[in-house]
């Protein structure tokens, strides 16, 4: 049987070699299977990785919202046969926040062996350099659409970060970050901290904390940038 390779990929358009160990080329170069949310980036990330892989020669599975068990069955069939298979998210690791997650979870009822490599993870690096706490935290994943439910979302998150001492991490599609952010500044309290990390390992990386009540006197035009909110309330 096969290895499941989990493979991290860049979190935007930057170089390979200042955020990829140069071990993952290697392993990813023996592979000739993928499971990717989108063939066309996969392709172009693994032509940046290492640029003597022959693409044409690949087989690629797309992953995505429309999948179902039984295509994951098949996905994961050149494992069972002898060949190592390669998942690859669109952005950062695999499995975290990420479609990617159900084919583990079935890889694991297959006893395949499951291979994490490592590589960028927006949530673990904003968290480092947040300046919260790193020992008791939660990602949260998407925050609702909607401003009311938003609104009710931010007040209990809140809440629960200032009852466990928790950090509450969250995201947003990146062109609602603005409205986002407004509800945050409107709804938290002045002394709680709301971290606002931007752009994480690009040339425009953006990473701050402060209190809301110091955010209040100016925030970063967000729009369209891939963003991760962090809140704690001591």
């Amino acid at each position: 049987m096969g290895i499941l390779y989990l493979v991290p990929t860049t979190l935007g358009e930057t170089g390979t070699t200042h955020v990829i160990p140069a071990d993952v080329a290697v392993i990813v170069k023996k592979i000739k299977y993928f499971i990717v949310e989108n063939i066309r980036t996969a392709r172009r990330y693994l032509r940046k990785l290492d640029p003597t892989i022959q693409i044409d020669d690949l087989i690629f599975f797309e992953l995505n919202q429309h999948t179902n068990s039984s295509q994951t069955d098949e996905f994961l069939q050149p494992v069972i046969d002898g060949y190592d298979v390669g998942i690859i998210s669109e952005a950062g690791c695999p499995g975290v926040a990420d479609p990617g997650a159900e084919v583990v979870k079935k890889a694991h009822t297959k006893q395949i062996k499951v291979i994490p490599l490592v590589g960028p993870s927006s949530i673990l690096l904003s968290l480092m350099a947040s300046g919260m706490n790193g020992q008791n935290f939660a990602f949260i994943g998407y925050i609702p659409v909607k401003q009311l439910d938003r609104i009710n979302a931010i007040r209990e998150l809140e809440k629960r970060s200032g009852l466990e001492k928790q950090t509450q991490i969250f995201i947003e599609a990146p062109y609602r970050n603005g409205p986002l952010l407004t509800d945050l500044i409107n709804t938290l309290g002045d002394q709680t901290r709301l971290c606002i990390a931007c752009d994480i390992t690009l040339d425009s990386e953006y990473i701050k904390t402060q209190s809301v009540a110091q955010w209040k006197h100016g925030v970063p035009d967000l729009n369209k940038r891939p963003t991760i909110f962090l809140v704690q309330k001591d």
